[in-house]
């Protein structure tokens, strides 16, 4: 007779087989992991929630800094269940992000970025097919030889601005926006924005107000956590976010469908276009495709213009604030930079392009207005495979992280960093120096801004022909007394200061008569 088997045993043998599986696949995972490199250095993480906890909420960049000091160019951190390596040096993130580009040119995923719209930014699409074609359309406009072409209206438009700023000095943020997205607006879909309250550039700033703030690893935590928060129903608490997240999509779909519509009619009632755009050529070129193609070449072409949009609105933007705010705080900065002007160009006419080479001073305050404050404090990464860097082992899938405000902060590269001091990019003999800035805040490798070229232009135009024209000066009250004031940032994807409290007048020898002259081009 057969002995009996109960059930304990029947599941004592049953689970026999699974049980060596197990140990064989953890066994063969701990000695893979003590094989291994060790991860970078980092502060110890907690159970579940990583460092989380550590991070200053709205500014990580200075948490990671901080950590610098303690564990180096290279820190590992854990955000909930992500990995992340945090870039404290330019040496390193060049090693890293342009000499290893293959491994580090993807982006991680953010939570937030497909329910706020902003999908239809290339700038957050995952590296491949459709990427490549969209930063290729990008580039094949805003390439360094085809950005020369924008010189005449970048500084028209710069003039323009000026007008606003004497005519209208305490809207000076308007200004330059409507400035920053001109040119770029003009070049991607040959719309010609009026100089002041134009309805396109309110759509931009309305669009973007929302979504930047929630565009960072840090900040998509909430909605990586509890996705469910996008279905709660508008009267239950929480469900704020939805109603953001709403707004914003329909704000991006607007910016990027209403200027598209506008050069598509455009196209049609102009059969020869005159006007230089990048919309326009491209959609002649599509109409050449087969209708396969179309499709995905169309979202391209959206992704490239719209990126361009917002790219130009907002770091330029934000640039000219941090150059007016370094006025006002630094008056000797402001000085010195005009006594070059005036010596180099005299006050008979106003900067161009051609004078450049012969304003190192000029040049170094806008180098130092890009270091001051980065406009992009973190630029993130991801890992598309397993890599080892001087012996410390980043896992495939980590998110990699430039810390920009950390390299702009270094005080052994820069002295008293947190000051404005244009004279550290000028050697003992006047000539400007080798570190450039605009090496690191538009970004490493593959990622790098391409729109740089002409950013950089449009910054150096507005911020040469200010200094020529106006004076800008901390804003007095009615008893004539200094009204003092701190700084407040924006806090997001992007840094800007927001609006303060100052003066702007126009220079001694720009006259009434002279205003005119900018106001109509002649």
């Amino acid at each position: 007779m057969a002995p009996s088997v109960d059930g304990r045993s029947i599941a004592i043998l049953a689970a026999l087989p699974v049980s060596f599986v197990v140990m064989t696949v953890l066994g063969r995972f701990i000695e893979k992991r003590h094989d291994r490199p060790p991860l970078p250095p980092g502060p110890m993480p907690l159970p579940l929630i990583g460092n989380i906890l550590s991070l200053d909420a709205k500014e990580p960049w200075l948490t990671y800094t901080h950590w610098r000091a303690i564990y180096g160019n290279l820190v590992f951190v854990r955000i909930l269940d992500q990995d992340a390596v945090v870039i404290n040096s330019q040496h390193v993130a060049e090693a890293l992000l342009e000499k290893r580009s293959r491994i580090y040119s993807d982006r991680p995923y953010l939570a937030t970025v497909e329910p706020f719209g902003w999908s239809i930014s290339f700038s957050f699409t995952a590296y491949g097919d459709e990427w490549r074609l969209s930063r290729r359309l990008f580039h094949q406009t805003f390439r360094p030889e085809s950005a020369i072409k924008f010189r005449p209206t970048q500084m028209r438009r710069a003039r323009e601005m000026i007008v606003n700023l004497i005519d209208d000095p305490q809207h000076y943020h308007s200004h330059f926006a409507t400035f920053s997205s001109s040119v770029a607006m003009s070049v991607v879909y040959d719309y010609q924005p009026s100089a002041r309250d134009d309805p396109l550039v309110r759509v931009m700033e309305n669009a973007l107000a929302l979504g930047l703030a929630v565009l960072t690893p840090e900040s998509a935590v909430l909605l990586k956590m509890f996705p469910f928060l996008l279905k709660l129903p508008d009267w239950c608490w929480g469900s704020s976010i939805k109603r953001d997240a709403q707004a914003s999509r329909n704000g991006m779909t607007d910016l990027t469908e209403v200027p598209f519509r506008y050069t598509q009619q455009h196209m049609t009632q102009n059969s020869s276009l005159d006007q230089f755009s990048m919309v326009a050529e491209n959609l002649q070129r599509m109409e050449k495709q087969d209708d396969a193609s179309k499709p995905m070449f169309e979202t391209a072409l959206k992704k490239a213009a719209t990126t361009a949009i917002i790219g130009s609105y907002e770091t330029t933007t934000a640039a000219l604030m941090l150059f007016v705010l370094a006025m006002v705080s630094y008056p000797d900065v402001q000085r010195r930079a005009q006594a070059e002007i005036d010596s180099v160009i005299g006050s008979d006419r106003l900067p161009t392009f051609e004078d450049r080479a012969s304003l190192p001073y000029v040049e170094s305050v806008l180098r130092e207005t890009l270091r001051w404050h980065p406009i992009l404090p973190l630029v993130p990464h991801a890992a598309s495979s397993d890599d080892i860097y001087e012996g410390y082992f980043i896992p495939k899938g980590a998110t990699v992280i430039a810390n920009i405000w950390g390299i702009s902060r270094d005080e052994k590269r820069y002295p008293n960093a947190s000051h404005f001091i244009p004279e550290r990019f000028i050697d003992v003999n006047g000539a400007l120096t080798d570190d450039d800035p605009a090496r690191y805040v538009f970004g490493f490798g593959r990622r790098r801004c391409p729109g740089r070229y002409t950013a950089d232009a449009s910054v150096w135009s507005a911020i040469v022909t200010m200094l020529a024209t106006v004076d800008f000066s901390s804003a007095k009250d009615d008893q004539g007394k200094v009204i003092d004031f701190t700084p407040q940032f924006t806090a997001g994807l992007t840094r800007s200061v927001l609006v303060f409290p100052c003066n702007i007048s126009p220079r001694s020898h720009v006259h009434s008569g002279l205003v005119d002259v900018f106001r109509t081009g002649a």
